[in-house]
């Protein structure tokens, strides 16, 4: 009886205080769980709003940053357009230098066709001295007096002598005075000086410079189609002058700024493959990629 007893209370149910005791861990552990879950989102929204702060920080920034850009940008531009404005003012004298010299090299070859003329003349002279005296030409005399009778080539009496244009002055104070211009930026004068060049001294060698500078006139002043006509002039009428490269070149610079961009390639790939090493050809090369094509 007292073995079955014992038994009884093992196996019976657990006192009241155990249970309670459990139930309050329980609850406690909860609350524990709740506090933690309350703690970790308070420490998220503070993140949240930490990190957008930092957002709109570096939004900020880049929007900064890519005004600065936009503005280096734009005064890259407005650099760039001074310097190749600068560099065709710089081009155009260093061209007219190089005239210049070709100009003074023409004098010295004229001087020296000069001497050599004069010599001739001198041992003409020399030759016709030491050789005897010929029989004097007799004279016709006409009407009542004796004389000489009209030349051949003299005007009949009372006939208008023969009216011809006096060119404004020589060639070398025209050209001259064009170079001194264009430089000087006195577009007007220099216009008229290197059209009364060409209209009164077509047969020299500068002729295809005084034409080619009515282009370089006519764009400078943004006139590109006028421009255009006067390079086309060099090209077809001075095969032979030393600024074809340079007509052909300012050609395709005319028709980039025409929008005949097809055009403008072709004829700048032409002076990259005709005038390679030249100054010209690298300039073609710069402004074929300038406008996205290949110099090929």
């Amino acid at each position: 009886m007292l073995a079955g007893a014992l038994g009884g209370s093992l196996l019976g149910p657990a006192p009241a205080g155990a249970v309670a005791r459990e139930i309050i861990e329980l609850q406690t552990g909860v609350n524990q769980l709740i506090q933690g879950q309350q703690a970790l989102q308070t420490a998220i929204t503070q993140d949240s709003a930490v990190q957008r702060t930092l957002i709109e920080q570096s939004m900020d920034s880049v929007n900064k940053l890519s005004n600065s850009m936009a503005a280096v940008q734009k005064n890259t531009q407005d650099l760039s357009a001074n310097s190749g404005a600068r560099l065709d003012t710089m081009g155009t004298q260093v061209q007219g230098l190089s005239d210049n010299v070709a100009d003074l090299q023409a004098r010295i070859g004229k001087l020296d066709q000069k001497l050599t003329d004069i010599q001739n003349t001198l041992q003409n002279v020399d030759s016709k001295i030491a050789a005897p005296a010929s029989a004097p030409v007799p004279t016709t005399s006409y009407g009542n007096g004796p004389g000489p009778g009209p030349s051949a080539s003299a005007p009949p009496s009372g006939a208008p002598p023969m009216a011809s244009a006096a060119p404004p002055a020589s060639a070398d104070v025209l050209y001259s005075n064009g170079l001194r211009d264009i430089n000087g930026k006195h577009y007007d004068l220099a216009t008229q000086e290197f059209q009364d060049y060409l209209k009164y001294y077509s047969e020299t060698d500068l002729a295809s410079n005084a034409q080619f500078y009515l282009g370089e006139i006519a764009f400078m002043q943004g006139q590109f189609q006028q421009a255009l006509d006067a390079y086309n002039r060099v090209i077809e009428n001075f095969p032979k002058s030393f600024k074809l490269a340079s007509a052909r070149m300012r050609k395709g610079y005319c028709l980039a700024e025409l929008g005949q961009k097809a055009a403008a390639i072709r004829e700048l790939r032409t002076v990259v493959r005709q005038y390679p090493g030249t100054d010209e050809a690298k300039r073609s090369a710069a402004k074929l990629k300038e406008m996205g094509a290949t110099v090929g």
